[in-house]
């Protein structure tokens, strides 16, 4: 049998509730010292009032994202997760709650704020009679970057639109005007980038152009927040994950400690005689018979039982010609979460290690 361990997971990510402060502006104790998070959140919430019932858009969320991370905030649609984002940025106005980037109070601080993200939106918001050059230099200029230390022409090499410089941005392909927007993002330096789904549209090969573009970034201490539905994608790119599912925040832990959860695996083992049901030799283990030659063995990863299972096979008689194993991924645990909290919030049990609960 399957085993799943589901959970409810405040990501503070090591940080102890006590030293996050609500409200005011104080520097972090030790003096000038850096923040430890990049983002932090507590106890936000966002509710939209219209003519109808009040939408909750996001219920009591609280995270932080350290500094350097590679941070995956993942959600089916209509999860909340534009809304967290948008409120960074500073574009919705949140019901209640506090939120600090780099340590920077979003309302008390907000020019600080403001400097310290770059959000990649999913829309495509680029004047169509500028180039790549133009709007690189006009969004430097918004921010106040001084033509001395501007990086247009670092940026268009970083994200491949070089050849594009100087062409018209009606004329770019989809994937091309993605890459704008994230070189748009950069361009104040910002010490966190947030890329709300940065490689729709954008074909396999300059996917992989901008993950080692971003992969580079992040190396220099540039703090990035993803979004996406490309879960391989976030698997391979992400350090930390965040799930959200109707507005709240149920899963928060290393991309290890998560793929961990669903502790599952499956050995298939294909052999020479065609049989057609499990023989009774192996009603030891938990198989089924996926097509006549075919026995798929499931246990949990924890407890290795390959050897085992390939001894008695062989044990029964029959002639081993193939094997080969499937271990759970971030769509197996991202799936079984966010149908776990389709029911009862209560009754997802909180994770160990993961926090402690706001």
């Amino acid at each position: 049998m399957l085993t799943f361990r589901a959970a409810i997971a405040p990501c503070w990510l090591g940080l102890p509730m006590a030293s996050v402060q609500v409200g005011g502006t104080s520097p972090p104790a030790g003096g000038n010292a850096a923040p430890a998070a990049a983002i932090e959140v507590l106890n936000l919430n966002k509710t939209y009032h219209g003519r109808r019932e009040p939408v909750h858009a996001l219920t009591d969320v609280s995270l932080a994202v350290p500094r350097g991370a590679f941070f995956g905030l993942l959600g089916p649609n209509g999860a909340g997760k534009s809304t967290l984002i948008n409120i960074l940025a500073g574009l919705v106005v949140r019901t209640s709650g506090t939120v600090r980037i780099c340590g920077h109070d979003i309302d008390r601080e907000m020019r600080a704020a403001r400097r310290a993200i770059g959000v990649v939106p999913q829309e495509l918001n680029i004047d169509p009679f500028f180039t790549p050059r133009e709007l690189l230099e006009l969004q430097a200029g918004l921010y106040g970057v001084p033509r001395s230390r501007r990086r247009t022409a670092e940026i268009l090499d970083l994200v491949g639109l070089t050849p594009q410089a100087e062409a018209y941005a009606r004329t770019l392909s989809g994937g091309m005007s993605r890459r704008l927007l994230v070189a748009k993002a950069m361009v104040h330096t910002p010490k966190v980038l947030v890329l709300d789904e940065p490689t729709a549209g954008v074909d396999v090969e300059l996917r992989r152009q901008l993950w080692a573009a971003m992969r580079r970034l992040n190396q220099s201490g540039t703090t990035i927040v993803l979004t996406t539905h490309y879960l391989e994608e976030a698997e391979a790119m992400c350090d930390t994950i965040a799930i959200i599912n109707h507005g709240r925040l149920i899963a928060c832990d290393s991309t290890e400690a998560l793929l961990q959860r669903l502790d599952s695996k499956e050995l298939t083992v294909t052999v020479a005689e065609p049989v057609a049901e499990v023989p009774a030799a192996l009603a030891g283990f938990t198989v089924r018979l996926a097509r006549p030659g075919r026995l798929v063995f499931s246990y949990p990863s924890s407890q290795p039982q390959a050897g085992a299972i390939l001894d008695a096979v062989a044990a029964a008689g029959l002639t081993i010609v193939d094997v080969s194993t499937e271990e759970a991924d971030l769509e197996d645990v991202f799936l079984r979460l966010t149908a776990a909290v389709d029911g009862p919030l209560d009754a997802v049990a909180p994770a160990v290690g993961t926090g402690t609960a706001p």
